[in-house]
């Protein structure tokens, strides 16, 4: 009887898995992965610590929220495309590793969090007026946010030291 096939496995012996892990390729991948993580969390700070009323209190938070939002989204997909490459040349060994798992839960986590903030809070916050009173549940979402995204940049700093 045939074995079953190891997805895992399976991505890491694809050519082009291969060649991204065993060339220059890699660190170019990694050094992208962290650039649009910066863009993303760099815009996702602003908008979280003007909820939170510790930062860019002469803008709105509808302000921050427009301008920022897309410039998170665009560091997300590049984040996630890159982040996938990079999983792909060690998948087998990734897919195992703890700090990887935690990574995962907390982009979930992260992910649902801001569904529930835009379809939930965001409509509050509309108003450009810096005066609009945030109110405590977009505070809570923005704590949560910024308490997830930081708990994914230390799993994911520890996924190439966790065996």
């Amino acid at each position: 009887m045939a074995e079953p096939i190891d997805i895992w496995l399976f991505l890491e012996l694809l050519p082009f898995s291969q060649e991204v892990g065993a060339t220059a390729w890699f660190p170019f991948v990694e050094s992208i992965h962290v650039l649009s993580i910066v863009l993303m969390l760099g815009a996702i700070l602003m908008v979280d610590l003007r909820i939170l009323g510790l930062s860019a209190m002469p803008y709105s938070a509808a302000q921050l929220l427009r301008e920022f939002v897309p410039w998170s989204a665009v560091g997300f997909v590049i984040a996630s495309v890159t982040g996938v490459i990079m999983f792909m040349t060690r998948a087998a060994t990734h897919i195992e590793n703890p700090a990887f798992q935690i990574k995962l839960l907390l982009l979930l986590l992260g992910g649902i969090n801001i569904v529930c903030f835009h379809f939930r809070e965001k409509a509050l916050l509309a108003h450009d007026s810096v005066a609009v009173d945030i109110p405590i549940s977009a505070k809570i979402h923005a704590a949560l946010s910024l308490s997830i995204w930081i708990g994914v940049m230390v799993a994911g700093r520890w996924v190439g030291h966790v065996v």
